[in-house]
C-alpha cells in the first residue's frame, strides 16, 4: 500500500472551506490548472467526486461534509505541532475567553476565578454567558471556549471534559419554614408544595421516581427553568424546592437547606472544551485556573459542612 501524500490534507482543507477551485487557489498561492489537477488526486484517492457541478458553482458530496470538520482538526494540529514552543509571558497576556455556564457558577465560583486571573494576566477579560441548551456546536467553532455541565451522551463525542467537583441534591426552603424543625421524613417532604426546576418543561423527575417506590407523591406547585428563580420564589413563599447543593451555595443564603428524605443520584460537574485548543498554552492555563478554583471552593464547603 502505498503511503499517502499528507500535503493534500492542506489542499483538502482550503477546497473545503471555499468551495471553489479559484479561490482555494489564490489562497494557496497555485494556478487554477495546478488546484485542479490537485483535486482530481484527492478524488482519485478519496474515490469521492467531493466538489460537484451545481449551476455556477461547486457544492459538497456527503462524503466532503463528513470529511469537512475532521480535516479542519487535523490540519490545526499539525500546525501546532509543527509551530515553535513559546514561553507565555502571562502578564502581557491580553485576550478575552468566553465562559457557557448555569447560573449557579459565577455566583459561587466568579469571584475566585477572577482574582486568581487578575493576580496572573491582568489583560484576560472573562465573558461568561448562560448555558441554555446542551448544542455543542459554539465550541466547535470557537464562539465559546468552555463550558460547564454535566457530560450525557448529547455531548459532542469529540470535546474534551475534566471533572470539577460532584454534586448532591438537597431541599431548600425558606427560614421559619414547618420543615426547619425537626426530621424530614418522606412523608413530611411529599406533603408540601414544591418547584421543579426543568430547562425543558418536564412534569417529574427522579425525585418523583423516588417516591413513587414508598407510595408518596409530591405535589409540583409550578415548574421553572433556572435554580435561582425557583430559590427566589421559595424564599417567597411555603414552597420547597430541590436544588444542586455546591451550585448553588450563595444563591442559597439565609435560607435552610436540608437532606432529602429520598435517594437520588449524584451529578458529577465537569469544564468541556473542544480538543483544537488542547495545546494553546493561554487555554490550558485557564484550565488550570478553572479546575484549581473549583476545587479549593470544594474543600472549603466540605470543610463548613464538616464543622456543621
Amino acid at each position: 500500500m502505498s503511503t499517502p501524500d499528507l500535503n493534500l490534507l492542506i489542499t483538502l482543507n482550503v477546497l473545503l472551506a471555499e468551495g471553489s477551485v479559484a479561490r482555494a487557489a489564490r489562497r494557496l498561492r497555485l494556478s487554477p490548472s495546478a488546484m485542479s489537477r490537485a483535486l482530481a488526486r484527492l478524488r482519485e484517492t478519496t474515490g469521492d467526486p467531493l466538489l460537484v457541478r451545481a449551476g455556477r458553482g461547486l457544492v459538497p458530496t456527503p462524503r466532503a461534509l463528513e470529511l469537512r470538520e475532521r480535516v479542519s482538526l487535523l490540519v490545526q494540529e499539525a500546525e501546532a505541532a509543527l509551530r515553535p514552543a513559546e514561553t507565555l509571558d502571562f502578564r502581557q497576556l491580553a485576550r478575552i475567553f468566553t465562559l457557557r455556564i448555569r447560573e449557579g457558577f459565577v455566583e459561587n465560583f466568579g469571584a475566585e476565578l477572577i482574582a486568581r486571573i487578575a493576580e496572573q494576566a491582568p489583560g484576560v477579560r472573562l465573558y461568561f454567558t448562560q448555558k441554555l441548551d446542551k448544542d455543542s456546536t459554539p465550541l466547535r467553532d470557537g464562539t465559546i471556549d468552555f463550558e460547564t455541565g454535566v457530560v450525557g451522551d448529547d455531548t459532542g463525542p469529540e470535546l474534551r471534559t475534566q471533572a470539577l467537583f460532584h454534586d448532591r441534591f438537597i431541599g431548600v426552603v425558606r427560614r421559619g419554614h414547618a420543615l426547619c424543625e425537626g426530621t424530614v421524613t418522606p412523608e413530611l417532604y411529599a406533603a408540601g408544595q414544591h418547584i421543579l426546576v426543568s430547562r425543558r418543561g418536564l412534569q417529574k423527575g427522579q425525585i418523583d421516581d423516588a417516591l413513587k417506590e414508598l407510595g408518596l407523591e409530591r405535589q409540583i406547585a409550578t415548574i421553572v427553568g433556572s435554580f435561582s428563580a425557583a430559590l427566589a420564589l421559595a424564599r417567597a413563599s411555603e414552597l420547597i424546592v430541590s436544588v444542586p447543593e455546591r451550585y448553588t451555595g450563595n444563591l442559597r443564603a439565609d435560607m435552610h437547606s436540608f437532606a432529602l428524605p429520598v435517594p437520588t443520584s449524584n451529578v458529577t460537574i465537569s469544564l468541556l472544551w473542544h480538543p483544537r485548543m488542547d495545546a494553546d498554552p493561554a487555554h490550558r492555563w485557564l484550565r488550570g485556573c478553572i479546575r484549581d478554583v473549583c476545587t479549593e471552593r470544594r474543600a472549603a464547603t466540605s470543610a463548613r459542612f464538616e464543622i456543621g
